[in-house]
């Protein structure tokens, strides 16, 4: 009995790297079949784990959203929380952008990925880090947390829309840094 325990939290971890792999590719058109092809196991199996579609796409993109939060939670307690704060702003836009799904999950404005807590788990953790960059002078007090989600989105938007164009990116977090006039 143990064994198939085992066998089936494997086959799940093999089911959401597959999924999350065509998901980045091709966002939810890709067919459950596709990934179960792709995870070397039987549909069956898919839907054993996964009733739905929507319902593996908002397992994969909670996973990877809580796996954000986590490594939010790490960077708190870094020396120079205006340096992290900014570097791990960059690099959520950099993987996210990778990931058609996580896109896609970000940018929905219903909330609708989030509701099993891990998005919560994502703005606390970055709001977190904020407000540490704020207190040590390195980031405009004028922001919060809400208006962090927008310019991730919109960072995502213009990775999604302009190929290659990181100047933009830096343009946008050159604004979050504090200045005399902010």
């Amino acid at each position: 009995m143990e064994k198939m325990r085992a066998d089936a939290r494997r086959n799940r971890a093999k089911v959401l790297a597959a999924a999350e792999e065509a998901f980045a590719a091709d966002g939810l058109a890709v067919p459950l079949d596709d990934i179960a092809r792709l995870a070397g196991v039987g549909a069956g199996t898919v839907y054993r784990h996964f009733p739905s579609k929507e319902a593996l796409f908002q397992a994969v993109v909670l996973e990877r959203i809580q796996q954000f939060a986590e490594e939010a939670r790490a960077l708190v307690a870094g020396d120079d929380p205006g340096e992290i704060f900014l570097d791990y702003f960059v690099r959520v836009i950099k993987q996210a952008s990778l990931n058609r799904a996580i896109c896609d999950a970000l940018a929905e404005t219903s909330g609708h990925a989030f509701k099993a807590g891990a998005g919560d788990d994502f703005r606390s953790a970055l709001a977190e880090l904020l407000r540490r960059a704020q207190d040590a002078g390195a980031v405009r007090q004028d922001i919060d947390g809400d208006d962090l989600r927008a310019l991730i989105v919109g960072c995502l938007a213009v990775e999604r829309y302009s190929p290659g164009s990181r100047h933009l990116v830096r343009i946008v977090v050159d604004g979050l840094r504090a200045s005399a006039g902010n």
